[in-house]
């Protein structure tokens, strides 16, 4: 399952209200500066900081490189 574009462009992380990435193979929405992770569960993202995940150094590597290989945008531009 998805999440309508609309949507996405109203969404921001909850703890620096930065914009997001949507990594749509992973189900997260990735916010790289605090590397912290949202889940998307049947489309709905859980936006709540106590039930997202930190990432790992390596997980961080990761997500960025998939994040420009696949030229995933933010869910905003300041």
């Amino acid at each position: 399952m998805t999440l309508d574009h609309t949507l996405l462009d109203l969404l921001a992380c909850p703890e620096d209200k930065g914009p997001l990435f949507y990594i749509k193979s992973e189900n997260v929405l990735y916010n790289p500066r605090l590397k912290r992770s949202y889940a998307v569960v049947s489309g709905i993202p859980v936006m709540l900081i106590e039930e997202s995940t930190q990432v790992s150094d390596a997980d961080h590597a990761r997500l960025e490189s998939r994040i420009a290989a696949e030229g995933i945008k933010p869910t905003f531009t300041r």
